[in-house]
Order: structure tokens, then sequence, then C-alpha cells
């Protein structure tokens, strides 16, 4: 998830909308597939010996979007959802992206928020495409 800048001020605004990373290549680990799934208790025995990833790995993937910046005391987790086209398998060399997809306010019962939707997306080095993802984060 891109934008984890801390600031004072929770406003992002919409002219960013559209706005991406730059491209940056993720080597997924035996032992980082291993310590994630005891993380998060999956004992599927493939992912406990680190050769496939638990469905929720990408959200270890934090690539900041340029000019999307939020006070990290200040968010909520709204959402996520993934999209997979195959596993993400131990050696596999990802070409990750983050794009910020929308922005938007809302009153809520504490006051203003601000809702970000961000999008990963994951391709081999081949280009081809491996999983998408959308997070829905919002600042109070």
């Amino acid at each position: 998830m891109g934008g984890l800048e801390r600031v004072s001020n929770p406003i992002v605004s919409r002219d960013l909308i559209g706005r991406q990373s730059d491209e940056v290549l993720i080597e997924v680990e035996r032992g980082a597939i291993r310590k994630f799934a005891e993380a998060v208790g999956d004992t599927t025995e493939a992912c406990l010996r680190g050769e496939v990833s638990p469905p929720t790995f990408p959200t270890t993937i934090r690539i900041p979007i340029p000019g999307v910046t939020y006070d990290l005391a200040r968010v909520l987790h709204g959402g996520q959802e993934y999209r997979f086209q195959r596993p993400i398998r131990a050696g596999d060399r990802l070409r990750c992206r983050t794009r910020l997809a929308d922005v938007y306010q809302r009153e809520g019962r504490l006051g203003a928020m601000t809702i970000l939707i961000i999008e990963l997306e994951g391709n081999g080095e081949n280009g081809e495409p491996v999983f998408t993802g959308r997070s829905t984060v919002i600042v109070r």
C-alpha cells in the first residue's frame, strides 16, 4: 500500500487520482512466506514450507505513491481484496506498482474522513499478471 509518510493533514487532493508509483521489483523469499504464514496462522503445508504464499501475502508489499501522504496514527483499515491469476511462489520476481484509484470525503460520527482507494498490481518478470489488490484506507 502506498502513501505511508507521516503528515499532520489527512486530506489528499482528488488531483492525485491516477498517480502511481514507479515499478518496484519484489523478490519473494521462502523465509518471508514462512514467517507470514506463521503470523497469520495459515497451516497449509506449502505455506509453512515457504513454497506458496498465503492469499493475503501482498499486504507485505509497501510502495509509496509520490504526493500521497497521510498520518498513520489517523488511519483505519477499511477493506482489502485480491485477485490472483496464479499463486505467488518462493523465487518469484514480481514487478509491482501502486496507484491511487480514488479519493473522496465522507462525514462520519467523529467528523470528516478521507477515503483512499489504492490499487496494487504484481506482474511476473515476463509481464504476465500474477495478482491485483485493492485497499480502502480511511483517514479520520
